[in-house]
């Protein structure tokens, strides 16, 4: 049937799971059941969704190209019932190359396919190691409607936007699977305002939601008139249906009816929400039943265990107290009114027998030595071996809770308090874990499973930060204050910027030199550390990778 003055478009922004080729199948499925009902004539989906995004090395497999194919060909078949089209993404091979493509369903048929132009390969993005170039694509025909189909990175220049309009689309609808950051959102906004005024046409950004390892895609999706006007937003981090109402002008441009405009969180709701969602997707589509964490009475414990309550619920939750004797009653104290204001299982679990177990084994070994570092490290790894232990017997989970700031200095203990599967707050420097505990007591943001009010007791806050493993220990004895660390490392780490420029911000010089030192000696701890969600514009991992063995220094 062809359409002539109006249509509408389901815009579906959902949660696939990587590899789940068929269950990402069924979801395509039930979206266009959904979009029916509601007299949908065209549903959008993200980029690569039969897949699941980012494949990485995956789509290097050619039976899983060949599985998703199936899958788009049983789609295609089922839209001869008269139904809503669709736009799906998926690998494609063709003429012995591979593409990052979307096809067009419609008829009992694949109407037409079009490739992604502009492949990234910067921050977590490596889509020329995997995929080849398309051409400069052509507008579509959905049923007389002339659509252009950018995707993603396509829309992030104007080359690809441009030639659509050039060769005749009336509505650019952009497939994306574009990852959460801080100001990603005005970010993004920005960018499709400029298309569109090079190109004078409408645009819906379609983005994915969900966790994928250490990346979280936030949604948010989106859809601008010619004139610039917001005619939908999303919901973001979490999934939703949105629809438009396209009605031709009397200037016959498209044009979409205001449809529903979601309020977007602010900078810390929206940190807290990707931290949450990031572990839910990871425990979640790993198939672990829960989460088991050590709760030490310290920040960064009390807000992975209020983070792993919001994500999963307090039933999915276990943690565990490991004193040992310089555990101080305060720090006991506060373990176990942060676990009962979250309602978790919790258990108690002294290490002193472990510890004095390897202290007696090495005793000859390290006989004639002066204690230190070494002796105190026993205590973090027998706490280590407890959680791995609770971990193989039940199944659960174990959550790793250092910030940024300690894994940039290697502040951690590797087979220690680096044990585990995950880690929420990975990207989160040490005075953003501070505020985000402050700012979750007073909140309680929309769809988490956690309890309202006072999460995490006040006194986990305000006290002084320790490891507790000597005698009158604070994180200060070894480290800055934490606002003078945390600004040299954001300069060195986020901004790439050279010593002179950060001893220009009021820091000392030595200071500077022994943290940009630390920093790089730590690499080989990075490289042994569990995923994390990003959350800053570089994270440690697939953002920034730096060589383990690295003798340079910046001497200006």
């Amino acid at each position: 049937m062809m359409i002539k003055d109006q249509f509408r478009l389901a815009v579906v922004q959902a949660n696939p799971c990587l590899g789940d080729v068929s269950g990402n199948a069924e979801k395509v499925r039930h979206h266009r059941k959904l979009a029916a009902e509601e007299g949908a004539d065209l549903v959008l989906f993200t980029e690569l969704f039969l897949s699941g995004y980012a494949p990485e090395d995956l789509v290097l497999k050619p039976s899983f190209v060949a599985a998703c194919k199936r899958e788009l060909e049983s789609l295609a078949q089922e839209t001869a019932d008269g139904g809503p089209a669709l736009l799906v993404g998926l690998p494609w091979a063709e003429g012995g190359k591979l593409y990052n493509a979307v096809a067009l369903l419609d008829s009992g048929r694949i109407e037409g396919l079009r490739y992604k132009v502009d492949l990234p390969n910067y921050s977590v993005f490596d889509e020329k190691r995997v995929f080849n170039s398309g051409p400069n694509p052509g507008p579509m025909n959905f049923r007389g409607v002339r659509i252009g189909v950018p995707i993603c990175e396509d829309t992030w220049t104007d080359e690809v936007c441009e030639c659509l309009a050039e060769t005749g689309a009336e509505i650019l609808l952009v497939p994306n699977g574009s990852p959460y950051n801080r100001g990603k959102t005005e970010e993004r906004m920005q960018i499709m305002l400029s298309r569109i005024v090079e190109t004078g046409l409408p645009l819906v950004y379609c983005n994915q939601t969900g966790g994928q390892d250490e990346v979280v895609y936030d949604g948010a999706s989106f859809a601008l008139n010619h004139d610039h006007s917001l005619v939908m937003q999303l919901s973001q981090f979490q999934e939703d249906i949105g629809y438009l109402d396209w009605q031709k002008n009397a200037d016959q441009n498209w044009v979409a009816q205001k449809s529903r405009i979601m309020p977007l969180p602010q900078t810390q709701e929206a940190d807290w929400l990707a931290c949450v969602l990031g572990l839910k997707d990871y425990v979640n589509k790993n198939g672990f039943p829960g989460v088991v964490l050590g709760l030490s009475g310290g920040i960064d414990s009390a807000i992975c265990a209020a983070i792993a309550v919001d994500a999963l619920g307090a039933d999915r939750v276990h943690c565990i107290m490991l004193p040992y004797r310089y555990t101080s009653e305060a720090s006991i104290a506060d373990a176990k009114a942060c676990a009962d204001a979250l309602g978790v299982k919790y258990d108690t679990i002294p290490i002193a027998e472990p510890v004095e177990g390897f202290q007696k084994t090495l005793a000859d070994v390290f006989a004639g030595t002066k204690s230190g570092v070494t002796e105190e490290n026993l205590q973090s790894r027998s706490r280590g071996v407890i959680l791995m232990a609770v971990s193989n017997k039940f199944g659960a989970m174990v959550v790793t809770t250092g910030n940024k700031s300690e894994m940039s200095v290697g502040y951690a203990t590797l087979y220690g308090d680096m044990n585990g599967g995950f880690n929420p707050i990975k990207d989160l420097y040490k005075t953003e874990v501070y505020r985000l505990s402050d700012w979750r007591n007073k909140h309680h943001p929309f769809g988490v499973l956690g309890p309202s009010g006072e999460v995490i007791p006040n006194n986990i806050i305000v006290k002084a930060p320790t490891a507790e493993l000597r005698e009158n220990q604070t994180d200060q004895d070894s480290l800055p204050e934490y606002d003078v660390l945390d600004d040299i490392l954001h300069c060195l780490v986020e901004e790439e910027m050279s010593l002179d420029e950060i001893e220009k911000r009021g820091h000392s010089a030595e200071t500077i030199h022994r943290i940009e030192h630390l920093l790089y000696i730590a690499e080989y701890k990075r490289r042994q550390a569990a995923p994390g969600v990003k959350i800053t514009l570089k994270n440690f991992g697939r953002d920034r990778r730096y060589p383990i063995t690295n003798r340079f220094r910046d001497r200006s």
